[in-house]
């Protein structure tokens, strides 16, 4: 029988536990549990925010380029560019921004990075206007623009029917939950460019497909 020092054995083991701790990342962070929500099938945004829940189901078979660029943004898969340092980005861009402008009776607003309503993720696409998707109730999700074909990451959910909007803002969701955390938003002391005073943060932007 093969004898071996147990300071040979100690001393293998130790080279290879080190050969080991080599072969794993510097940090390894236990992937986030999927968010689940029960509703019927379809393709749905929840926004976690600091006062609540609000789920959207999204219309990708009438607005199809605005819910692939909204999804792709809310999952860090496509590139934006960073208001502040000037560079293009592929992280999750929705996670962490607010509702910068909320107005009672009307809407919030957000997905600006800089949280005045002046930023640019560095693109523009086309509006998407759908003949039986119209402003004619609460809870619709729909782009903010500065005009015809300049959408990019803003976007507002109504609180109150705005017919006015029609043809002017592509919808491309619906509330199915969080109404009245949407209301509540709406409702949030406010200074006089309709900022709310306490931050409303969407501390979490996750898109889920229920099968």
């Amino acid at each position: 029988m093969l004898w071996v020092p147990l300071c040979a054995l100690f001393g293998f083991a130790a080279l290879w536990g080190q050969a080991e701790k080599k072969k794993l990342p510097a940090a390894v962070k236990p992937s986030a549990p999927p968010v689940k929500i029960d509703q019927p099938p379809g393709l749905y945004v929840v926004f976690d925010t600091s006062m609540g829940r609000v789920v959207c189901r999204l219309f990708p078979d009438k607005a199809p380029e605005t819910v692939k660029n909204f999804v792709g943004l809310a999952n860090g898969t496509k590139r934006w560019l960073d208001d502040e340092k000037k560079t293009w980005s592929h992280h999750r861009y929705y996670d962490g921004l607010t509702f910068h402008r909320v107005i009672p009776e009307f809407m919030i607003q957000g997905g600006d990075q800089l949280g005045t309503g002046t930023g640019n993720v560095g693109y523009s696409f086309k509006d998407e206007f759908s003949p039986d998707l119209k402003f004619d109730k609460p809870g619709r999700l729909a782009m903010a623009n500065a005009g015809p074909n300049t959408n990019g990451a803003q976007f507002f959910i109504t609180v109150a029917p705005t017919p006015w909007l029609n043809q002017h803002h592509t919808i491309f969701g619906d509330v199915v939950e969080g109404q009245d955390v949407a209301d509540a938003i709406s409702r949030a002391p406010r200074d006089s460019n309709d900022k709310p005073g306490t931050p409303v943060v969407m501390k979490k932007v996750s898109v889920v497909e229920v099968k």
